[in-house]
């Protein structure tokens, strides 16, 4: 009779049976808890990594833009020098064109031979920093010239340059003023 169980010790086993069933179970539903919040962790990390990576990407945006721009201000820092210049340089031909047309002693051919190297070298500073003159030949291009009269003309084809009455100069591929021009019709 010692193989048969006493029925104290049976029930005894059933409840430390339910016990370990129970405790099973609240290690699922807990292992289950921990997944679900881990899981939960996984996701908030990601959004946090995009938003993260987002934030580095309109940084670098803006620092590309901010050099850009800052490259641009550098490269047209003398826009107004080279535009008020325009002036001086209209003057300089305007009193070349009147000295070529004095005929005259030995004086006048030196104070024209001056100011035609000062007007050289000038033109040659400004060259050195990027301001160019127009080009006036051929058609017409609204995007650097200024149509101020048309004219009838046989030797020129329609919207050709007739005439240059006054040049345009550029700065780089801004405009600094356009070349005021007459065209055929």
């Amino acid at each position: 009779m010692e193989n048969e169980k006493r029925p104290e010790e049976t029930e005894e086993a059933l409840k430390e049976e339910e016990q370990g069933e129970e405790e099973r179970t609240d290690e699922t539903s807990e292992t289950k808890e921990c997944e679900e919040a881990l899981e939960a962790c996984r996701k908030e990390a990601e959004e946090y990594k995009d938003k993260y990576l987002r934030a580095h990407a309109d940084f670098d945006n803006m620092k590309k833009r901010l050099e850009k721009d800052k490259a641009t201000a550098v490269a047209f820092a003398n826009e107004s020098f080279a535009t008020d210049l325009l002036s001086v340089i209209d003057t300089f031909e305007n009193a070349l064109f009147t000295i070529d047309q004095i005929e005259g002693d030995e004086a006048v051919e030196k104070i024209r031979e001056g100011m035609a190297l000062t007007y050289e070298q000038l033109l040659k500073v400004l060259q050195k920093h990027g301001v160019e003159e127009i080009a006036n030949e051929g058609v017409f291009d609204p995007h650097v010239h200024q149509v101020v009269q048309q004219v009838e003309s046989d030797a020129h084809e329609k919207n050709e340059i007739v005439q240059v009455l006054q040049k345009g100069y550029k700065l780089k591929d801004r405009v600094l003023r356009p070349s005021m021009v007459s065209t055929s019709k």
